[in-house]
């Protein structure tokens, strides 16, 4: 028995990664800087950052992320060109809040049994991600994992890089009493939430991801699956109107406990449920769970995505350019001297019928 057979016989199919490898290289292409230097295949992807020099005071940024149980609606329903958007998401949308550009996006799937058109198609969503990002695919690893994921297990994780300039920067430092609170849209749960989610909604109820549910207008499973809205671009240009102050991105955790991580002491967001209105996905899983205002709220975003704290004077105008490229947004708050026993961030209200 040769050395490659025998890994085979372990369950590591050398061919077939080197197949999905090219597979990918289109896409990976596709999201190509003018500072990428080579090509898919080396052992680091390479970024050349003389371009910094234009900076007075350039800060890197970085985060590293993945997209959660969210995976598991993807295996089982077979659809794995969507999963990828949602990882550069999570990514690039947590740089923007500081108002850093994302450069590049590396990527590792791990992986029962590398089926090249499957992690060709998870790559292909990556690379859909990063060009709705302006960020370049530098790099990325696929590991066979047998004996620890199943023939038709995954998942996926991802870091990225970004830069802004240190005077530019975003944060609590900037916020002030009389500051207004801009929200935006969510295109539904994004990637957080689907433990729960998926509790709900397939083991409580026995529903099949292909039952047709009038109240959301479409399969379960499609719904589930929506791809997360990705940000980034669209807040950079916010930025550049002038005016936004600081910026949290409503993931794990909720709407008020994201924001109160950029809010400084002293001052309280006020938000109004009466602002606007969660999309059914949200109505459904706390309806059919029996779970508290209280509960769900910590856990999903109920239809807000990304929050942009504001000076009150160029609030319209930045409302008008989301609006324009696409985005849904609308005051929901704003932001008061903190009184003795008040939280930095707060919900008060009801939502709309």
């Amino acid at each position: 028995m040769t050395e490659q057979s025998a890994y085979a016989a372990a369950g590591v199919d050398i061919e077939a990664g080197e197949q999905a490898v090219e597979l990918m290289k289109a896409s990976v292409a596709s999201t190509r800087r003018p500072e990428v230097i080579g090509g898919l295949g080396g052992f680091a992807g390479l970024f050349d950052a003389s371009f910094l020099k234009g900076y007075r005071q350039p800060v890197l940024t970085t985060s590293t992320d993945g997209v959660g149980t969210k995976v598991a609606i993807a295996q089982a329903m077979g659809v794995y060109d969507t999963i990828g958007r949602d990882l550069v998401a999570m990514l690039v949308d947590d740089l923007v809040v500081v108002g850093a550009q994302p450069l590049f996006v590396t990527d590792y799937i791990a992986c029962g049994s590398v089926v090249p058109t499957r992690i060709a198609a998870i790559v292909a969503g990556i690379a859909d991600g990063c060009r709705r990002a302006g960020a370049a695919l530098i790099g990325g690893e696929t590991a066979e994992h047998p004996g620890l994921l199943g023939p038709d297990e995954f998942d996926v994780a991802g870091a990225t890089t970004g830069v802004v300039e240190r005077e530019d920067m975003l944060g609590a430092d900037r916020i002030a009493p009389g500051d207004v609170v801009v929200m935006l849209a969510s295109s539904g749960l994004h990637s957080n939430g689907y433990s729960l989610a998926r509790q709900v909604l397939l083991a409580k109820t026995g529903w099949s991801l292909d039952r047709d549910l009038p109240e959301l207008g479409m399969p379960l499973g499609q719904a589930l699956l929506e791809p997360t809205t990705i940000y980034a671009l669209d807040c950079l240009a916010a930025i550049a109107l002038g005016g936004v102050h600081a910026m949290s991105h409503i993931t794990g955790g909720g709407l008020v406990n994201n924001l109160a991580r950029v809010m400084p002491a002293g001052l309280t967001a006020v938000l109004r449920r009466d602002s606007w209105r969660p999309p059914s996905i949200f109505r459904l899983i706390q309806e059919v769970g029996q779970i508290s205002q209280a509960d769900i709220e910590a856990a999903l975003n109920m239809g807000v995505g990304m929050v942009m704290v504001c000076a009150p004077d160029r609030a319209e105008a930045i409302i008008d350019l989301l609006t324009r490229r696409g985005l849904r947004a609308w005051v929901g708050g704003e932001v008061r001297q903190r009184q003795s026993g008040q939280l930095s961030a707060e919900l008060i209200g009801h939502h709309l019928d």
